[in-house]
């Protein structure tokens, strides 16, 4: 995976983190951007990883880390949901 490409997103979308530190997590940076990117970014991103990436991402995502919206939209565009069928969003299960 592309860490220098990935460390300008994580400079503009893991604001609260050093880029070199954000991108030692990578799908984190890439969850991000696609939960909050805009329209270029999203385009820049999917050229830059690919859209099984995106997949990996999406289907192994953490709680909170998408909203409703972008949830949908995702699995929607790569293909993974047909309409009304996308499936819930992770949820903390208390043991």
């Amino acid at each position: 995976m592309d860490r220098t490409g990935l460390a300008f997103f994580a400079g503009k979308y893991i604001w609260w983190k050093s880029a070199d530190e954000a991108v030692a997590q990578p799908e984190r940076v890439i969850a991000q951007v696609m939960n909050i990117g805009d329209f270029d970014d999203i385009q820049h991103l999917e050229m830059l990883v690919g859209a099984d990436t995106l997949t990996h991402v999406l289907t192994h995502a953490e709680i909170g880390q998408f909203t409703p919206r972008s949830w949908s939209y995702w699995h929607y565009r790569l293909g993974l949901s047909d309409v009304d069928q996308v499936p819930p969003l992770p949820v903390r299960r208390l043991a």
